[in-house]
């Protein structure tokens, strides 16, 4: 096939099913050939002792954001860097609708965020905070027409919470358009009272924002979301799900059938809520501030579990990279007086893999296969992607990851990509580390150094996803 571009030789492909020792032809930006040897491409990649792997996608990040009274330190530019230099090859940021705005005028201005900046593959979810008439019977469905074929609700924040009638009512919504809901599952009420106890004990540090969101809220939120979508015969996606309360509220739904979807994080499964202790509980832990928080050793355990019995489909990185440093940091003076003001969020969008591989193919929990699913495939499947992207595939997007399984490497803040003045993974180990990355059949980056220009990353528009047809079954009388 001598009309090939580029050629990957010596390597061992690693798909969501199968791990085979092949060479991949790749012609006009897509895969051509997958063959025992290719030799008539023009440029070659030398691939030998390396995995390679559909390039990641990761459908949970903020980027370009203005929230908690602070700047987001990653646009689009510095944001999609960081992703490339960690092997993923897409991303799927969040078009946020300021309460009383139009939601297809917040999509028009974030993508004037987005247009010419990205160095990878990217499409939008929407965010919901202000589901108006119009909104759901005009501004949705024609948005989910155009290829943003997912939105997220909140159940927290005081600029973005949903009381139980809306939750409803953007669920039907999502039922009748075959759009996806992504649900953050966290009690406003409960999380206000906790807060407003623990500062009027004198208990302000960033340690107790950990404990102002116990599980707890977490579990009553997920079973709250979980009924709604029953009623409603609605499938939904519970995001960052950070223990074993939660997740087992989500199995319980999976068992009786629903379609009920996970996804986790990879601060639950490799950092603590004594991480936002800092130093002698100084403001240092504020770097650790996210939410649902960081919990315990066991928390681990249980998500794990959720991962190996496919309580979880995803594994994102819920990239919200906010400074530390600096007046609109986590150490603003505001932040200072109370955790309650602390930006609320972490850099991790060029960790996930490493982190990921690292604790659980080279530690034994799970397979080459199943890293592949949950880094990429499920990503693609359930958002409306694949086949274009999430797999190995002739006629698939070369979005490739060349991967170094053995690779052990220390992450610190001085070898990240993103614009963050801090990692709060800074000292972490970890074994297996991507080489090369790969979009569309261009290498965008090698080993250590971004390759191509912001802007060579392209917006998505998505189908719907399959995953959110509802079952058919009528539980309470309530679906259509």
């Amino acid at each position: 096939m001598a009309d090939l571009d580029l050629a990957i030789r010596g390597g061992t492909v690693v798909t969501a099913a199968d791990v085979t020792r092949c060479d991949v032809g790749i012609k006009d930006g897509r895969i051509a050939l997958l063959a025992e040897s290719v030799t008539d491409a023009p440029k070659s990649l030398d691939a030998s002792g390396l995995l390679v792997m559909p390039g990641g996608i990761d459908s949970h990040v903020h980027l370009a954001q203005h929230a908690f009274g602070a700047r987001m330190a990653d646009g689009f530019e510095t944001g999609s860097r960081s992703a490339v230099a960690g092997g993923t090859t897409t991303v799927i940021p969040f078009a946020v609708q300021p309460r009383g705005a139009s939601l297809r005028e917040s999509v028009v201005n974030y993508h004037k965020e987005a247009d010419g900046k990205s160095h990878v593959d990217y499409g939008f979810h929407l965010i919901v905070t202000d589901p108006t008439a119009s909104v759901l019977g005009q501004e949705l469905p024609s948005l989910v027409g155009d290829g943003y074929t997912s939105f997220k609700v909140f159940m927290t924040y005081d600029d973005m919470v949903l009381n139980d009638r809306q939750l409803l009512e953007v669920f039907e919504c999502a039922r009748r358009e075959r759009a996806l809901v992504m649900v953050h599952c966290e009690g406003y009420d409960a999380i206000k009272f906790m807060t407003e106890r623990l500062e009027a004990a004198g208990k302000t540090a960033p340690y107790y924002h950990s404990v102002s969101r116990p599980q707890i809220v977490e579990r009553e939120a997920a079973h709250r979301a979980i009924s709604h979508a029953e009623l409603l015969d609605v499938p939904i996606m519970i995001v960052h799900v950070s223990g074993r309360e939660a997740m087992e509220q989500i199995r319980w739904a999976q068992q009786r059938g629903m379609r009920v979807y996970g996804e986790t994080c990879t601060q639950y499964i490799s950092l603590t809520a004594d991480d936002l202790k800092g130093l002698n509980m100084d403001e240092s832990g504020g770097k650790y501030v996210c939410s649902p928080p960081p919990r315990d050793h066991s928390s681990w355990e249980a998500i794990w579990e959720g991962i190996t019995q496919g309580v979880f489909q995803t594994f994102s990185s819920d990239h919200c990279p906010f400074f530390y440093e600096g007046s609109e940091g986590k150490l603003n003076p505001k932040a200072r007086t109370s955790f309650r003001w602390v930006p609320n969020g972490i850099p991790g969008v060029e960790v996930r893999l490493p982190i990921l591989f690292s604790e659980g193919v080279v530690k034994g929990r799970i397979t080459l296969e199943r890293f592949v699913a949950l880094t990429s495939t499920n990503h693609a499947k359930m958002y409306g992607l694949y086949p274009k992207k999430g797999s190995i595939a002739v006629g698939a997007d070369a979005d490739l990851v060349l991967w170094d399984p053995n690779r052990t490497e220390t992450i610190r803040q001085s070898i990240m990509h993103h614009g963050a003045d801090y990692t709060p993974w800074e000292g972490y180990a970890v074994t297996g580390w991507p080489v090369q990355t790969i979009l569309r059949g261009a290498l965008v980056y090698d080993d250590g150094k971004v390759m191509n220009a912001p802007g060579e990353g392209r917006f998505l528009r998505r189908k719907l996803s399959p995953f959110a047809m509802p079952t058919g079954i009528v539980r309470h009388g309530a679906a259509k």
